[in-house]
């Protein structure tokens, strides 16, 4: 009899996914650190609810505390912050020839690597909308983007399986051999949502204003430049062209597709969005955002809007902003500051 996959974090991303497999015949075990969560799925199994489908299916989920055995394939699917803490508990319980999948924001392969070893850390791009309404519910709420690679860009036999289960999923999932390019390209992206989160708009609304264009574009090119700088190349997706960020580059029409993709999604905000206004916990500004001005700082690379944003969302977090369009004006501002 063979392993179940074990998916870590049964939110928005893995919970979508997980449901989705186990209608497909695939054996899923979730790990989740939420107690009503967990018995909620255990009782009454979980539900997907959206436009695409509706469904609810009989699952099995623990507390991590709770897993016992090894297991061959594990898939996080946490939020960035909790990538070391998460690698670190499921380690014990990773087999020897197995390997760690990230399905997460940011560059999350890093840490996991640091844990449990480069040899056995896959590497995903995620782009789908999904959120998590409660214990036993989960939203998808539009389709988007899925590929896979191997951190050395090599095909391999648990790459190509990984491909195929994905594409029970997506359809249009993809083989990628550089997956560092999406995981980049995602980080030039991920910034432009932070903006969007500062407002209480949705993001489609607020990459159709003009009056932000030019502080987004700066923004954007700040994360694609660092990328080039280290001799990564960008690549775009769902609207997103990194290359339409370069300097001297006309970013309108990325713009404009990314408004419309967007606009087809049942998820109109961003997670980012929805854990400062609905949850009210922290976001994944720190993880996604202060690695690369990290990065930044030691390549002399300057990112003065990407630090902006970054105060500004931890503003809110502590309830020193509001939600609302002076906030998004302030990184705005700090823009125009900058060019004069």
């Amino acid at each position: 009899m063979t392993a179940p996959i074990v998916i870590w974090g049964a939110g928005a991303i893995g919970g979508t996914l997980g449901a989705w497999l186990i209608r497909e015949g695939v054996d899923i075990l979730f790990v989740d650190v939420v107690p009503e969560h967990v018995a909620a799925i255990n009782a009454h199994g979980l539900s997907i609810e959206g436009p695409i489908d509706t469904f609810t299916v009989a699952a099995r989920a623990v507390l991590p505390g709770d897993l016992t055995g090894i297991y061959p394939v594990i898939w996080l699917c946490t939020k960035a912050q909790h990538t070391e803490a998460a690698a670190r508990a499921l380690a014990p319980h990773l087999a020897e020839g197995g390997h760690v999948l990230s399905l997460q924001n940011g560059l999350n392969e890093l840490a996991i690597a640091d844990v449990v070893g480069r040899a056995r850390t896959l590497g995903a791009f995620i782009n789908f909308g999904a959120d998590y309404l409660g214990p036993g519910r989960i939203l998808f709420g539009g389709r988007a983007a899925v590929m896979v690679g191997e951190l050395d860009g090599t095909t391999t036999p648990r790459l190509t399986e990984t491909h195929r289960l994905l594409s029970l999923f997506e359809p249009n999932a993809i083989v990628t051999p550089n997956i560092w390019g999406y995981l980049w390209g995602k980080l030039g992206y991920g910034a432009l949502l932070f903006a969007t989160a500062l407002t209480e708009d949705s993001i489609a609304d607020v990459l159709a204003m003009p009056a932000y264009r030019l502080t987004l574009t700066a923004l954007a090119s700040e994360l694609t430049g660092l990328a080039r700088a280290q001799g990564i190349v960008p690549l775009g997706f769902n609207g997103y062209d990194p290359a339409a960020f370069a300097p001297g580059a006309d970013a309108d029409g990325s713009f404009d597709a990314m408004v419309a993709h967007n606009r087809t999604s049942a998820k109109s905000h961003s997670g980012i969005w929805r854990d400062l206004a609905v949850r009210r916990r922290k976001t994944e500004v720190d993880p996604q955002l202060t690695l690369p001005v990290a990065i930044g700082a030691g390549l002399g690379h300057a990112m003065p809007l990407t630090r902006r944003l970054i105060e500004l969302v931890q503003d809110i977090e502590n309830d020193n902003r509001p939600l609302s369009s002076a906030t998004l004006d302030a990184l705005k501002h700090a823009h125009e500051e900058s060019l004069q």
